[in-house]
């Protein structure tokens, strides 16, 4: 056997190896159907049971498994803590970037990210989304007999109930102060959402705020007729809500007016589902389509009508370029964030 004869040989028999190799790895390739049968699906929540968290994630629960392919169990787990932070941390570090586990959770982890450094273990520009249920405006409810329009709240002093210094509805009512000029008086430390409505509804305090979603879907945190929305927050006003205000719309200045926008950009997130940043993205397009077939789906939105559950839905691409909005902003305009959140002034409940 010549040299050249050799070397063709050697060709051949490296190519034969090559392929037996690939053949495996072809045949292991597996489908969602066979990626998902038999299988549990968990969704993942950063807050307890009730709320408009686990609101959308029970009706995922029920409804999306029949549009996965390969049918899976789907069930709910909860991991409170920090404001929804501690999931996400667990969720970003600790799962594994297969498809079986999912997340809801907060809009707000690119704004943490930005002005809570020491307290965001994850990176949100790398986030990816399978899809939106709603758009969550928070709704900033005002007792009837202190305040009729966000212009009186600039005469008359509205004392605001906040559950933390650092909770996003004291650092938008603080914003709201400082960049539009609202004669707003903290008082932090209630423990919940439902002791800011309580002490709203008793006269303790003047203004509370929550997801629009969420006093949709109990009326009676209103009172009846104790409380009036009359400043909300996001990029456009919610169909619910055309005539109340965003609070970027509080003010003719340019630096208040961005300042505003900035902390009411992750509205459109919402209440979104995400997945592992490093998912194959064929799962991640499966689940896409199986999300919007579930919200389109009659039995679900009948369903989410009883519950009173808002729903609006958007395509995950539509949530990653809401985010990468976010994540744009300059360090001019976060300084300018960073001194109108400032809370440090707040009163603490006694």
């Amino acid at each position: 056997m010549n040299l050249v004869t050799t070397l063709r040989s050697c060709a051949f028999a490296c190519a034969a190896s090559v392929l037996a190799l690939a053949g495996p790895q072809t045949v292991q390739a597996q489908s969602l159907d066979e990626i998902y049968d038999g299988q549990t699906l968990t969704i993942l929540i950063g807050h307890p049971p009730g709320g408009s968290y686990d609101l959308y994630a029970q009706l995922a629960a029920e409804y999306m498994g029949k549009y996965i392919p390969g049918n899976p169990n789907v069930i709910v787990q909860h991991m409170p803590g920090g404001g929804g932070r501690k999931a996400a941390a667990f969720f970003i570090n600790n799962t594994e970037p297969d498809g079986m586990t999912v997340a809801v959770l907060p809009d707000s982890l690119g704004h943490i990210e930005h002005l809570r450094p020491d307290a965001a273990n994850w990176d949100a520009s790398k986030f990816r989304y399978i899809g939106r249920f709603a758009s969550a405006n928070a709704a900033f409810a005002v007792r009837a007999d202190k305040a009729t329009s966000a212009e009186d709240m600039k005469e008359t002093e509205i004392i605001v109930a906040c559950t933390g210094a650092n909770a996003r509805s004291a650092q938008q009512a603080q914003a709201m102060k400082n960049a539009a000029g609202l004669n707003l008086r903290l008082i932090c430390g209630y423990d919940g959402s439902q002791a800011t409505v309580l002490a709203a509804l008793r006269g303790e305090a003047d203004m509370l705020s929550q997801n629009w979603a969420s006093f949709k879907s109990d009326p009676g945190d209103l009172g009846d007729g104790t409380l009036n929305i009359l400043v909300q927050t996001g990029l456009e006003r919610d169909p619910d809500l055309p005539d109340v205000p965003l609070m970027q719309e509080l003010t003719d200045d340019p630096e208040g007016q961005a300042v505003l926008r900035y902390l009411g950009a992750s509205a459109p997130i919402g209440r979104s589902m995400m997945i592992h940043p490093d998912t194959p993205e064929d799962i991640i397009d499966g689940l896409r389509e199986a999300f919007q077939q579930m919200a389109s789906d009659p039995e679900f939105l009948a369903t989410a009508e009883q519950r009173a559950a808002i729903i609006d839905p958007r395509d995950g691409a539509e949530m990653e370029a809401a985010m990468a909005e976010i994540m744009a902003a300059d360090e001019t305009l976060l300084d300018a964030v960073r001194k109108a959140i400032d809370t440090s002034g707040a009163a603490t409940v006694e």
